[in-house]
């Protein structure tokens, strides 16, 4: 298999023109994540096809149609897509998202929440935009997923040494326009964000110590 595309916890093989190949490097099981795209694809959201894996892989590979296009990030960066609108784009994904109920939760107020949607993991075919990357997905209320995306774009925004902290700060002016009011609602959604944030074992000790300053930063702090 020809590696594609490396991130920070699984590596990408392509299978063969249509077909790809994700790997966690650490075991996980993506056999739970396979399930929630299936069911957010059942209800006709953009999410990469998922396919049967090969004879003999390991439920840490997850097989899915390959995606034509940059990531809304690269188009970003490249100057192609506008940084605000990245964030409009955003928050319109996450708003779509939670109209679909819960796969398991008997509540009816709980939704399926990805918990880690931002430009990085949308990619832009010739389709449309298409979220990728399901692992920290599950269930609860929408105001957590809207304060999650916001507390990752902020916290790279505030990091002045970033090249990309200007436009993550654009980025997230954009989706606090189409989602603050998501948010506001949230009765600490926003400190949850931030406690998830700040234990993701992704994330570098440095990385992890700007979460706090990107929570004062949504606030207007």
């Amino acid at each position: 298999m020809e590696l594609i595309g490396a991130g920070r916890s699984a590596d990408v093989y392509a299978l063969d023109d249509d077909l790809v190949l994700r790997r966690y490097r650490d075991g996980h099981d993506a056999r739970e994540e396979a399930a929630v795209m299936t069911y957010v694809a059942a209800h006709g959201y953009p999410v990469p096809e998922v396919r049967p894996g090969p004879g003999g892989g390991s439920p840490a590979d997850l097989v899915m149609r390959r995606l034509p296009g940059p990531t809304l990030l690269q188009a970003v960066v490249g100057g192609a897509y506008e940084p605000v609108e990245a964030g409009r784009l955003t928050a319109r994904l996450l708003r779509r998202l939670h109209t679909i109920p819960a796969r398991l939760s008997p509540d009816p107020r709980d939704r399926v929440l990805h918990l880690d949607l931002h430009p990085d993991n949308v990619m832009l075919t010739p389709a449309g935009a298409v979220v990728i990357d399901w692992r920290n997905s599950r269930e609860g209320r929408p105001e957590l997923d809207a304060a999650l995306s916001a507390v990752i774009l902020a916290q790279v925004a505030v990091d002045e040494a970033d090249p990309l902290a200007g436009l993550a700060r654009a980025v997230l002016s954009g989706l606090l326009r189409d989602l603050g009011d998501v948010m506001d609602g949230g009765g600490g959604a926003l400190e949850e964000a931030a406690r998830l944030r700040a234990a993701d074992s992704g994330l570098t000790a440095e990385e992890a110590g700007f979460v706090e300053a990107g929570v004062r930063l949504i606030r207007g702090g």
